[in-house]
């Protein structure tokens, strides 16, 4: 019983975690951020099963983890108002060509970032962009303005 309490409460750590981390980190993984977030499963795995190495400490741990992840994708579903804390939500980086530099600066995007992403859509100039979107994803969605 202790493994399944031990997997809450880490999960309730690593959500909030990854909801600080920010969106955008956890979209473009670089190789030396997937060594840590493995070196933090390691961590997290001694935490969670101790010197536990029974198949059932493992499908404890395992299915509790399943168990929170259906029942938070649940409550997102379910509970609209949760959506926010559960998911967040979408923040405008650009508007009619202008870069809201306060909202880059919250979600810690250059604006050379943000030129890459567009360029990578075959969007040469942030002057060309009607809308861009930071999703809950990470992933950038830009639209752009109509040409005449």
């Amino acid at each position: 019983m202790d493994i399944a309490i031990r997997a809450v409460v880490l999960y309730v750590f690593v959500f909030l975690l990854m909801r600080l981390a920010g969106r955008r980190e956890l979209s473009s993984l670089q190789p030396f951020d997937l060594v840590l977030l493995i070196i933090i499963g390691d961590a997290l795995q001694q935490g969670l099963t101790q010197s536990d190495y029974s198949v059932t400490g493992a499908m404890i741990a395992v299915g509790t983890f399943a168990a929170l992840q259906v029942g938070t994708s649940y409550l997102n579903f379910k509970f609209k108002r949760l959506r926010p804390v559960l998911e967040g939500y979408p923040i405008v980086v650009v508007q009619d060509g202008n870069v809201i530099e306060a909202n880059l600066k919250r979600e810690r995007i250059a604006v050379e970032e943000l030129a890459q992403a567009a360029r990578l859509e075959q969007i040469a100039s942030l002057d060309d962009i009607a809308w861009a979107v930071l999703e809950t994803s990470g992933r950038i969605s830009f639209i752009p303005k109509k040409s005449s």
